[in-house]
C-alpha cells in the first residue's frame, strides 16, 4: 500500500503512556462474552457480539476522568500508519459528502494500551478495535495488528487499512442515522432478528471499506499489487462460520453477528468495485 509521504491526519489521541487512564461514571463497561466464540468474534472489527447493537446506540452519557491525550510521537512507524489512512478516509468521505450536498463530520481515533474510558463503558484490548457512537470515536490497541498476523495468518498494510476503514465505516454509519434506526428496531425484535440485523449492519461497513478503496485509489494511487487480496484473507478470516469452525467445530448460523466470510468479502467487492454508497444497502438486499 502506498502511503508514506501522504497526509497525516490531526484526529489522532495517542493514550498509550497513561493519557487514557482514569473512570467512567453512569454506564457499565463493555461486556465480553464467556464463550470462546464471542470472544474470537470481538477480536476483529472490535464490538462484542453479545453488546454489538448497544454500543452502536452510544447508550447513555458518561462522566469521564483522564489525563489530556496528545498526538503519537513522528517516529512511530505504525501510528504514523494509522493516521495517514486516517486522514485518508477523511478526505475520501469528505468529497463523497461534499458531492452529495452534506458535510462530512470527522472522528477521532485513540491509540491506547489496556484499557481506557469511552462513551461507551470501558474499552479494552480484548475487544479489539471498535467505534463508539457516543463519543464518535475509533478506538485501537497497535497491538492488534500482530494478533491479525498470529492468529489469523493475515499481514499487509492495505489488511490493517481495511479494519480502519470498517471501523470508519460504522461512523459514517452514525452520521446517516442508520445506528439509530437499528438500535431501535433492534430492541424490539427477538435474539435471532436482532443478530441478522447486527450482521447488516457489520456487512454494510465492510461495503463502506471498499467505496473508501476505490475512491482513494482512484484520487491517489494507493494500491499495490496483492492489496485486495490481502484485505479478502482478512475478511475470509473473519467470517462468522470461520471463526466459529476454529473455536467450536461447528457453525450455529442463527448466532451470527458480523456475516459468513462469503458475505464478508461479497460486500467489500461490492464497495470496491462500485465505489458508491448506494450500492451498500444491505437492509433491502434480498439476499446477504
Amino acid at each position: 500500500m502506498k502511503w508514506e509521504g501522504n497526509r497525516e491526519s490531526d484526529n489522532v489521541e495517542d493514550r498509550r503512556d497513561g493519557g487514557g487512564g482514569g473512570f467512567s461514571i453512569g454506564g457499565g463497561s463493555i461486556g465480553i462474552g464467556g464463550v470462546v466464540i464471542a470472544v474470537l468474534a470481538s477480536l476483529f472489527f472490535g464490538i462484542d457480539p453479545g453488546t454489538v447493537l448497544s454500543l452502536l446506540s452510544g447508550g447513555s452519557p458518561q462522566t469521564q476522568v483522564q489525563a489530556p491525550a496528545h498526538a503519537p510521537p513522528p517516529t512511530d512507524h505504525t501510528a504514523r500508519f494509522v493516521s495517514t489512512v486516517l486522514a485518508d478516509t477523511e478526505d475520501t468521505w469528505g468529497t463523497i459528502f461534499r458531492q452529495a450536498g452534506g458535510t462530512y463530520q470527522q472522528p477521532r481515533l485513540v491509540l491506547f494500551t489496556g484499557q481506557t474510558p469511552t462513551a461507551c463503558g470501558t474499552g479494552s484490548t480484548a475487544t479489539g478495535p471498535f467505534y463508539c457512537p457516543g463519543d464518535r470515536k475509533v478506538y485501537i490497541d497497535l497491538s492488534f495488528f500482530r494478533l491479525m498476523q498470529q492468529r489469523f495468518k493475515v499481514s499487509g498494510e492495505f489488511a490493517q487499512a481495511y479494519v480502519i476503514a470498517h471501523e470508519v465505516g460504522h461512523h459514517v454509519q452514525n452520521l446517516m442515522g442508520v445506528m439509530e434506526k437499528v438500535d431501535q428496531a433492534r430492541r424490539r425484535s427477538p435474539p435471532t432478528q436482532a443478530n441478522a440485523l447486527s450482521v447488516r449492519v457489520e456487512l454494510q461497513a465492510d461495503c463502506f471499506a471498499g467505496v473508501w478503496a476505490r475512491n482513494a485509489d482512484q484520487a491517489r494511487s494507493i494500491l499495490e499489487a496483492g492489496d485486495v487480496e490481502t484485505a479478502l484473507k482478512a475478511a475470509t478470516a473473519i467470517g462468522d462460520d470461520a471463526l466459529q469452525r476454529q473455536s467450536q467445530g461447528h457453525v450455529v448460523p442463527d448466532s451470527f453477528t458480523h456475516g459468513t466470510s462469503e458475505q464478508r468479502v461479497r460486500w467489500f467487492r461490492r464497495g470496491l468495485e462500485s465505489g458508491k454508497v448506494g450500492a451498500c444497502n444491505t437492509f433491502e438486499a434480498k439476499q446477504l
